[in-house]
């Protein structure tokens, strides 16, 4: 059980100041509460955040941390005001790069510009859209527009890594699954062929696999554990054969497997 709150206290979204705060937060070892503030834009709300901070410190008896990327210096002053550790992201990355670009910065209110005119957000829709109609092999078509095709056995993670890639990079990632009918023919399904280059496998620990199935599926010949062993086993041996690289989702998270993807097939992505 927590026993420290941290706020994440934002102009936007708030996403920044989260991504920053619990990239940080992840270097000890403790579970504190998480609070999430976004659209602080006023003197009034941050007033009001300001209020809630304090409660809850005296409450808790700790002083609670706050992770802030207000760009509104009136509406920081306020904030800064309040009984907490506050660590101001702009002024710690912004300042100085301020300096040494030797310009100011636009001191822009959250992180994301015009949605309507921004061909990157556009993109990520777009990607978005494509993973949906592509996943679990629901459609071979386009899938000539496809930047990776993601395969595996059943429930190893190809769905939530497509839908990362799509969200997070603008990746149009289709997923298709290895079923026993694969094993027993020896090759790829045949909407694959074409598009060998782009595929990439995802691999799983046949105990995490015969567990993650298990819950949706409890006593099932899917869900035994013989039965993961086998499919497993499988798929790693067709993919070797077909020359595919693979990685195992077993101890990874989502993050980690879809940067070696992009690594991997769209090294281009990771230069922008």
């Amino acid at each position: 059980m927590s026993d420290r709150s941290v706020f994440f206290v934002s102009d936007g979204t708030g996403i920044t100041a989260e991504t920053m705060g619990n990239s940080i937060l992840a270097q000890f070892a403790i579970k504190p509460r998480h609070v999430r503030r976004p659209f602080i834009d006023t003197v009034d709300k941050a007033h009001q955040v300001v209020r809630e901070i304090n409660a809850t410190g005296q409450r808790e008896g700790k002083r609670p941390i706050v992770f802030t990327t207000l760009a509104n210096d009136d509406v920081l002053a306020i904030l800064m005001g309040c009984e907490a550790k506050v660590f101001d992201v702009i002024k710690t990355f912004v300042e100085p790069l301020e300096e040494e670009f030797n310009m100011k910065s636009n001191h822009r209110v959250g992180r994301f510009s015009d949605p309507s005119v921004d061909q990157e957000y556009n993109d990520r829709i777009d990607a978005i859209n494509f993973a949906l109609e592509h996943d679990d092999g629901q459609s071979s078509r386009s899938l000539d527009l496809a930047d990776v095709v993601l395969v595996g056995v059943s429930r190893c993670g190809k769905t939530p890594t497509s839908l990362y890639l799509a969200m997070q990079h603008g990746i149009k990632a289709a997923n298709v699954p290895l079923i026993p009918e694969d094993f027993d023919r020896g090759f790829l399904p045949s909407m694959l062929k074409p598009y060998k280059k782009k595929c990439f496998g995802l691999t799983i620990d046949p105990d995490r696999l015969s567990h993650i199935r298990n819950e949706r599926r409890p006593g099932s010949k899917y869900a035994a554990l013989e039965n993961c062993r086998h499919e497993v086993a499988q798929a790693e041996a067709m993919m070797r054969r077909e020359g595919i690289a693979w990685l195992s989702s077993t101890h990874k998270s989502i993050e980690e497997i879809a940067t070696t993807i992009l690594r991997d097939i769209r090294p281009d992505r990771l230069v922008y």
